[in-house]
């Protein structure tokens, strides 16, 4: 029997698709991490993914609307940093599609590299988008030193 590995730290977040937000909920997550003693580029490397994750759900699974974004995060005995990021937006007709460099939906002021970014800065990405119902972006970052429990 597999048992689900529960984090032993979490955070939960829910804030509107407010562009001025989306600082706010990458220094929270920052703020959450920084009890796994990151790095000052890992830390860098996962507020830009979540910068990037944030940013797309003001700009294409709400666009011209505010909805609400939910923010979960989990820190894990092995050092690992769990964030997922769910909209209940538009959703995405093609994942793979949206995941390609360069494909944007949002115009030509936007550069169509989100998902590529937040690849490039975490360790692993799954995305789910169902059209109508909204889209969740998980990311996971393993931490070079391991968590350290309070007394």
């Amino acid at each position: 029997m597999k048992t689900k590995v529960r984090p032993i730290n979490e955070m939960k977040l829910v804030i509107p698709s407010n562009s001025s937000n989306e600082s706010f909920a990458r220094s929270t997550v920052a703020a959450f991490m920084a009890q796994l003693d990151p790095t000052i580029e890992e830390m860098t490397d996962l507020k830009t993914a979540v910068s990037e994750a944030v940013t797309n759900c003001i700009v294409h699974a709400y666009r011209d609307t505010i909805g609400h974004i939910w923010i979960e995060a989990g820190i894990f005995e092995d050092g690992r940093i769990v964030v997922q990021i769910k909209d209940k937006g538009c959703g995405i007709p093609d994942v793979a599609k949206a995941r390609e460099p360069l494909f944007t939906t949002g115009g030509s002021e936007r550069a169509g590299l989100g998902f590529a970014v937040m690849e490039s800065f975490t360790d692993k990405l799954r995305v789910r988008s169902t059209v109508g119902k909204g889209t969740t972006v998980t990311m996971e970052k393993r931490i070079a030193r391991r968590y350290r429990h309070d007394s």
